[in-house]
């Protein structure tokens, strides 16, 4: 497979900032990636973190990124498809904000949530507090803006969206639709990447993928996946500090469970705390049987003796 030398191991590329993305942790999932990936299927895509390093490094031929966030999708479809038109409208909002952004920003985010533009999006994705997403109970955009900062210059965005669409573009497929229809499409030589809403909200509805997630119906949607013997990793659960987020994934489903640091957290920081953050990542039995065969270690991001003290 063809590697694409216009991209180091610093300048894998990024569409937007959004919360909860992989970006700062993929170096530690992509070595559990097996050789003969023809797929790579993301059914929570949000900003597609670990399909772009995937791409980056040659990991996969193919693409399919889905998220039940249906604006988002349409976002994605102009980088990929009409990249020149979206940061030609994205510089023009940009510019449009100054002298009173805050102000801009509001009339914007309404606008967004009357047409679900793309452009409106993008902008206010570039604007919110923390790339945190948040909608209402009525599905309306709600996150405030950080009005500190004035978001992503248009010359810096240009660049991005550019390398994210020269990436992806040609090689990938997108869908909004729930997730257990998407990892029907996943193959023997594909590989399914979860990285599903957080379990703090998801109980009873997500703040950012617009709809619930129990914990229940993710379990019997990875029986289902296990019964079929789909390759997947999954990104789902961890600590930080004391704080744990969410319950641990059952034994029943035999997968293998690592766990990654994923450094300070940004709530830590601004506090003035040391408070890391480790994050679960969970293999599939057809996965860990997969790289088995290709004899492909499986590297334990912590030691055993402090994985077993922190999941007892």
């Amino acid at each position: 497979m063809e590697y694409m030398k216009m991209f180091d191991n610093l300048s894998v590329p990024h569409p937007f900032p959004y919360q909860g993305s992989k970006r700062g942790i993929a170096q530690y999932i992509l070595p559990h990636f097996p050789a003969d990936v023809n797929c790579l299927i993301e059914p929570f895509c949000g900003a597609s973190a670990i399909s772009l390093s995937a791409r980056v490094k040659g990991l996969t031929k193919k693409i399919i990124l889905n998220d039940l966030n249906e604006p988002l999708m349409h976002l994605w479809e102009e980088i990929l498809e009409r990249p020149g038109d979206l940061v030609k409208q994205y510089e023009q909002l940009w510019h449009e904000q100054h002298p009173d952004k805050k102000e801009y920003f509001f009339k914007t985010r309404e606008k967004f949530n009357s047409t679900h533009q793309p452009h409106h999006l993008l902008y206010l994705l570039a604007r919110i507090v923390k790339g945190s997403v948040r909608y209402s109970s009525s599905g309306s955009f709600n996150q405030s803006a950080d009005n500190r900062r004035s978001g992503m210059r248009p010359n810096t965005m240009r660049q991005n969206i550019f390398d994210v669409s020269s990436v992806l573009s040609g090689i990938t497929s997108l869908s909004s639709v729930d997730f257990r229809e998407v990892v029907k499409k996943a193959k023997k030589h594909d590989l399914v990447y979860m990285d599903p809403p957080y379990q703090g909200t998801s109980f009873t509805r997500d703040h950012r993928y617009l709809n619930g997630l129990t914990y229940d119906e993710f379990i019997d949607a990875l029986k289902v996946m296990n019964q079929k013997d789909v390759s997947y990793i999954i990104s789902y659960d961890g600590q930080t500090g004391k704080k744990y987020h969410g319950k641990p994934l059952p034994n029943s489903l035999s997968l293998k469970h690592l766990h990654i640091k994923a450094g300070r957290s940004s709530q830590a920081t601004l506090l003035g705390n040391d408070d890391e953050t480790i994050e679960s990542l969970y293999l599939s039995p057809a996965l860990v049987d997969r790289l088995g065969r290709e004899k492909h270690s499986i590297p334990t991001v912590l030691p055993q003796k402090q994985q077993e003290i922190m999941f007892a």
